[in-house]
């Protein structure tokens, strides 16, 4: 049996699609060559966030066109990236403090914790939760709350007060990651090997290894636990 087709709309044009679907997967069947706005396709990478409305509905939509599927009547928009606020800085000369966040992203205390970043997150993120954070000057609490997001600017898209929500939760991770994480001491022993070249002949006798013979190596190979 035949699949349905239903109509949507991509810049404005009327288009007869699969209604199976999504919103990716459409805009490619109708024609378009996704060249920037694409992504990883499996909802990771936040490259492919769209704008849509359905016909009978004011409210504007937001999701990520390789999650999203397809509706009757559907108008789309792609925003392979989201103009929000990106505050200017150099890591290497801040200080990982609440002044030093609240002086980049000053902003961030206008935060009515309305929910509707959280609502529209396709990681399921808590975002009003990690602002909520942030506006407490918790870094190392926002960077752990924020660590799966993708940067794919929807939260944004529907804040009222215009908060660039993941830009100051990558800002928090950067911190964290410079100054306050607990450093590695195994990290560190083998950055000291590698410098030190106790690694250098293995790696010159896997170069020289086939395809096979690799694979082999690999399955062998022992996991650390």
């Amino acid at each position: 049996m035949a699949e349905s087709s239903i109509p949507i709309y991509i810049m404005g044009k009327r288009y007869e699609v699969p209604e199976s679907l999504t919103i990716m997967k459409a805009l490619e069947y109708a024609g378009y060559r996704l060249i920037r706005g694409c992504g990883c396709r499996g909802g990771f990478c936040g490259a492919c966030a769209t704008v849509y409305r359905v016909e009978g509905d004011p409210r504007l939509h937001f999701a990520l066109a390789c999650q999203e599927v397809v509706q009757p009547g559907m108008y789309l928009v792609q925003i392979p990236f989201f103009p929000a606020e990106r505050a200017a800085y150099k890591l290497e000369e801040m200080q990982p403090t609440p002044a030093a966040l609240f002086k980049t992203y000053p902003k961030l205390l206008q935060c009515l914790g309305c929910g509707a970043c959280t609502k529209v997150c396709p990681q399921e993120l808590d975002v009003k939760d990690y602002m909520a954070l942030a506006m407490k000057g918790d870094i190392a609490a926002v960077a752990r709350a924020s660590f799966d997001c993708i940067n794919c600017g929807l939260c944004a898209a529907r804040c009222p007060t215009e908060q660039a929500q993941y830009r100051i939760a990558i800002l928090c991770q950067r911190l964290y990651g410079s100054y306050l994480a607990p450093r590695s001491q195994h990290l560190d022993e083998r950055v000291r090997e590698i410098e030190e070249g106790k690694f250098d002949e293995a790696m010159r006798e896997l170069r020289g290894l086939g395809v096979e013979e690799l694979r082999q190596r690999y399955d062998a190979r022992e996991i650390e636990k």
